[in-house]
């Protein structure tokens, strides 16, 4: 077992999201809203508020297709408010995203893809 001290000590988690075009990718997500911070040519980091992932120039493709970020929030349904209009699919050339819609498991979940078909499901509960 983990020391609880090590434990407390953690400042942060973030995961490493694959982009096929780095440049595309992280203009896809500044324009959902996530905020930019430059770690180095090929690692940026991606903020909503307090949480945050790494957006790394890496890609490979049966690594990105089975890629899911699960993002809990209080509504999807807002989230979806604020998505739909942006025309990611459109704009970016993504799979469409899908509205919030009940899952056998209980949550609301709006699906979202992004350039390089990594799947975000934006959940919520009823």
């Amino acid at each position: 077992m983990l020391a609880p001290e090590l434990v407390a000590g953690i400042r942060s988690m973030r995961p490493a999201v694959p982009a096929k075009d780095h440049a595309e990718s992280r203009r896809f997500y500044e324009t959902i809203g996530f905020d930019a911070t430059v770690i180095a040519p090929t690692l940026v980091e991606m903020r909503l508020g307090p949480h945050a992932f790494l957006l790394q120039d890496f890609y490979v493709a049966e690594y990105a297709n089975n890629f899911v970020m699960h993002l809990f929030v209080e509504d999807s349904e807002a989230w979806w408010a604020q998505i739909a209009p942006l025309a990611l699919e459109t704009a970016f050339k993504v799979r469409p995203p899908r509205a919030p819609k009940l899952e056998p498991w209980g949550l609301k979940v709006l699906c979202l893809f992004d350039p390089s078909n990594v799947l975000w499901q934006i959940a919520s509960r009823l």
